[in-house]
């Protein structure tokens, strides 16, 4: 497996530094958070665009994905939801970057359950003809509305496209009652990467370092080593949150050592 980390760590950070985070401690990749507060999103320039990728590839440190923040089951029209998403696409097409983020977003005070999958199932089924197009692959978060891989599933199921697909975050989905090995099996066949991370308690969400808090990070490796699965690991360490934090960047190397005991003592 390929270990990559999330800018969410570390935000605002010019990217040449957050290359250079990646080529100092051997992570392999890294996923772009694309909010307007930071220095890659949807609205960047064409040349700019163009900088970026030049970056990237002269670094030799690949971007894994596009982070975005629409929910595609949200209420309203879907014309804003998906011109949010095709310009997340585009951005992604001219980065180079395989994968796109976004969240079910879904308000299950004024939707049912129901109405929130068929709102987000299709707009991802209208949404992925032109993924398909630019050769990139849209991935639904395991998150907020749809924390679980259930949850998930029951949107995939609807949309049954190969251009739309899973991340797991597996915060999300032990939050939601799911083991690892229910997860994995539930979105195996659409998995696109993992994010990982770990926290103090379902009560206290504040990130720790990997390894010192209570998700089964190790269960999780497990799963998906026994299943042959060779994607990527993100580490989504949320500091834009949570101010108080240690910051990621003196935690970078021992976070990468903490996964690669993961994934040898899973082999």
């Amino acid at each position: 497996m390929k270990l990559a980390f999330s800018t969410l760590g570390v935000p605002g950070l010019p990217l040449p530094d957050v290359l250079r985070l990646a080529t100092t401690h051997g992570y392999h990749g890294v996923e772009l958070r694309t909010h307007p507060e930071e220095p890659v999103h949807i609205g960047l320039a064409p040349d700019r665009r163009a900088e970026v990728a030049a970056e990237f590839k002269g670094a030799g440190v690949e971007l894994l994905g596009l982070a975005g923040y629409v929910g595609v089951a949200a209420p309203g029209d879907d014309g804003p939801v998906l011109a949010e998403v095709r310009a997340l696409i585009d951005l992604a097409r001219d980065l180079g970057a395989p994968y796109v983020r976004v969240f079910p977003g879904g308000d299950l005070d004024t939707q049912t359950p129901e109405e929130a999958d068929a709102t987000a199932a299709r707009r991802l089924g209208t949404a992925a003809e032109y993924a398909t197009d630019l050769g990139v692959r849209i991935l639904l978060e395991t998150h907020d509305s749809h924390r679980t891989a259930a949850d998930a599933m029951r949107v995939l199921g609807l949309v049954g496209h190969r251009q739309v697909g899973a991340l797991w975050d597996v915060m999300h989905t032990w939050l939601g009652g799911e083991q690892p090995s229910e997860s994995y099996m539930a979105l195996a066949p659409h998995l696109g990467y993992v994010q990982v991370k770990d926290i103090a308690s379902a009560e206290d969400t504040t990130p720790l370092p990997l390894g010192r808090g209570v998700l089964p990070l190790a269960d999780c490796v497990e799963v998906l080593s026994r299943h042959g699965w060779d994607g990527w690991l993100c580490w989504e360490y949320e500091k834009r949150w949570h101010e108080e934090a240690a910051p990621l960047p003196d935690l970078l190397e021992a976070g990468r050592d903490h996964l690669n005991r993961l994934l040898n003592d899973s082999a």
